[in-house]
């Protein structure tokens, strides 16, 4: 039987066979005692949804980021007139606050995530974090000073820490509780296919048929249309005849030879009555759409704050004399911060699926839309991109795939897996400040 075969199934628990779950994200629908896409009861309305929706914690987010957009309207900070300390301060402030809206983001991303399970969750927490990406990545763009290598130094930062830092402590936390897990290989495969093809089209080929590392206007529209027809070709698939290569697959249980007839029926019943993704849409249709009004409410003070993070930023990098890489390394950490977490608590539960699903997703989603982006602001704009990467830096990340290669076609993962992969980021970091 292939691994995209055994896909796990819902099963009704029994005494015997308790499923092991790991704590639900804050703001989850389950963690918010909301039933799941599965669950029978009435759909929550009214105030309760809204309470439900709207909680302490999402509350809290939104209020501060509109807070901070507020003070700075008010304040107005120059960033070449503030002092040293004040600038590191307003910056941190101004960093601070746009990490806790993310986190609010992606904590609707989550609740949206759980309520329409995979493919399709996971597909809303990736393309959240990309836009909070391609406009982090927007606005030092357009500030002040010559940016011309931010996209790429995002992105790469962005690869490096999603493929090596973020993957290898999944792999090392998951692999130390559980010993050994299991990856659906067919739907990884996919994504690795994707990764190396994309990756090579924005940061390798540009430096053989552009010029400077920058692709010429034609080129670039030509790259940009192609990235993105392939990866809505890939979005058709995933959602639809091959959505189940994308889920967990179900490791060999050593009582599974005992389990009784009357379990198999019971899975069959429960797959079969399973509500599709028509059905969740239309019984919370009033959930859904006050998540995604609240995720937009809550995205829009990172848009306003981005732009005086650029500023700051700039004046911050001069001063220091640090290599310009590191304003990508802090975009890539803003905006996968809060998703780290969500990947080590999936790893922790054991869900190595869903941790390959966020993070080859979300690569995937960064090269196929924030590199297409950033190509034709800068065609707008008339502002420059440089794409093609440093030896160093291609090296280190074909040997990145590889390893995800490697990795994902072996039997079982572990926490050996998980280490070369910590020792390729730590490479990574000696050469940003080589």
């Amino acid at each position: 039987m292939s691994p995209s075969s055994r896909t796990r199934r819902p099963r009704a628990a029994s005494p015997s066979a308790a499923p092991d779950r790991s704590p639900e994200p804050v703001g989850s629908p389950h963690a918010l005692g909301s039933p799941g896409p599965d669950s029978p009861g009435p759909a929550p309305a009214g105030r309760d949804l809204l309470r439900m929706v709207l909680d302490r914690s999402a509350a809290s987010r939104l209020l501060l980021g509109w807070a901070g957009v507020a003070a700075l309207m008010l304040l107005s900070p120059a960033p070449g007139a503030l002092s040293s300390a004040l600038l590191a301060l307003a910056l941190a402030a101004i960093v601070a606050v746009i990490v806790i809206a993310a986190g609010g983001v992606v904590a609707q991303a989550e609740a949206l995530a759980r309520r329409l399970g995979d493919p399709y969750g996971t597909l809303v927490l990736t393309l959240s974090i990309v836009v909070i990406e391609v406009v982090l990545i927007a606005a030092v763009m357009l500030g002040p000073g010559d940016h011309a290598t931010i996209a790429r130094d995002s992105v790469m930062a962005v690869s490096m820490i999603i493929m090596n830092l973020v993957l290898g402590l999944c792999l090392l936390v998951g692999g130390t509780r559980r010993e050994a897990m299991q990856v659906n290989r067919t739907g990884t495969s996919v994504y690795l296919v994707l990764l190396i093809g994309l990756g090579a089209m924005a940061f390798a080929v540009p430096a053989v048929l552009g010029e400077d590392g920058t692709y010429a206007p034609v080129q670039g529209v030509a790259i940009a249309a192609m990235t993105v027809a392939v990866y809505a070709v890939f979005l058709w698939r995933q959602t639809g005849a091959q959505a189940v290569e994308f889920q967990e697959v179900e490791l060999p249980a050593a009582d599974e030879s005992a389990q009784e007839p009357a379990d198999a029926a019971d899975d069959s019943h429960d797959e079969d009555s399973s509500p599709g993704i028509g059905a969740t849409l239309s019984r919370h249709r009033a959930e859904l759409s006050l998540r995604v009004l609240l995720l937009v409410a809550t995205v829009l003070p990172i848009v306003l704050l981005s732009h005086d993070m650029a500023g700051l930023l700039d004046e911050g990098l001069d001063r220091l004399g640090a290599p310009i890489a590191l304003s990508g390394v802090l975009i890539a950490a803003i905006v996968f911060t809060p998703e780290t977490l969500t990947a080590l608590r999936a790893a922790a539960g054991g869900e190595m699926q869903r941790v390959v699903n966020l993070c080859h997703g979300a690569l995937v989603s960064t090269l196929a839309l924030t590199i297409p982006t950033v190509l034709i602001i800068g065609l707008a704009t008339g502002s420059p991109v440089v794409l093609a990467e440093s030896p160093v830096n291609l090296l280190l990340l074909g040997v990145t795939f590889a390893v995800s290669g490697v990795s994902a076609a072996a039997p079982r993962v572990t926490a050996v897996h998980g280490t070369v992969h910590l020792l390729l980021f730590a490479v990574y970091a000696l050469a940003l400040f080589s």
